[in-house]
């Protein structure tokens, strides 16, 4: 039975589920970009939680300075909605 401690339920904003899908129907957007927009849309409205991999990508993108700040807005996001256990 899962730790309901561990368990997170944020979810996906508005305004960040509205970013994501800009990211993923602008043809100049990254590979890492759609990476994480995908992730953040696909955690709007449900009780999804982040990935390990996806985790671990979000936090590289957060620390790093190669990112735009809509990048790293949508990393927060899905970093934000990751299982707190880990």
């Amino acid at each position: 039975m899962e730790d309901n401690m561990a368990v997170n339920r944020k979810g996906t904003s508005t305004k960040v589920a509205s970013l994501a899908a800009d990211t993923l129907f602008k043809p100049g957007s990254s590979q890492i970009a759609r990476k994480l927009a995908g992730s953040a849309l696909s955690q709007s409205k449900t009780n999804r939680q982040t990935g390990a991999k996806m985790e671990d990508l979000a936090s590289k993108v957060l620390r790093s300075d190669r990112y735009s700040e809509k990048t790293k807005t949508l990393a927060a996001s899905v970093l934000s909605q990751s299982n707190k256990k880990r």
